[in-house]
């Protein structure tokens, strides 16, 4: 089993930038696949950045540019640098985990509000 905490998110105003932590539990972090995903009310999560087991990262063409996703196997941290914010990257930023074919783990979500 595997607990994803996430943290950073907050208020910021348009054009400032925001760094969101995952910290994960257990020791398989560097064999997770690793992605930000993030929604608003009344629509579908949405994939933001992905990074892969040996680094590769992929982003929503809404934020290339923009945001860079890292990760830290060695303190078990997943990352997501937010620069250039605008007005409609304001949604609730998940963590998300993946191990193998079936498993799948969910942080509980972090605020981010950018004010025009």
């Amino acid at each position: 089993q595997v607990q994803l905490v996430e943290s950073g998110g907050g208020l910021v105003q348009a054009g400032g930038s925001l760094r969101l932590s995952c910290a994960a539990s257990g020791n398989i972090f560097r064999l997770l696949s690793m992605r930000w995903y993030r929604q608003t009310p009344g629509k579908q999560r949405e994939l933001v950045a992905s990074i892969s087991i040996t680094d590769s990262t992929d982003y929503a063409d809404s934020v290339k540019g923009r945001f860079t996703i890292s990760r830290d196997n060695a303190l078990n941290t997943l990352y997501l640098q937010m620069n250039s914010l605008k007005a409609e990257d304001t949604a609730v930023y998940y963590c998300y985990a993946g191990f193998g074919p079936s498993r799948q783990y969910w942080g509980q979500g972090t605020q981010v509000t950018v004010s025009s």
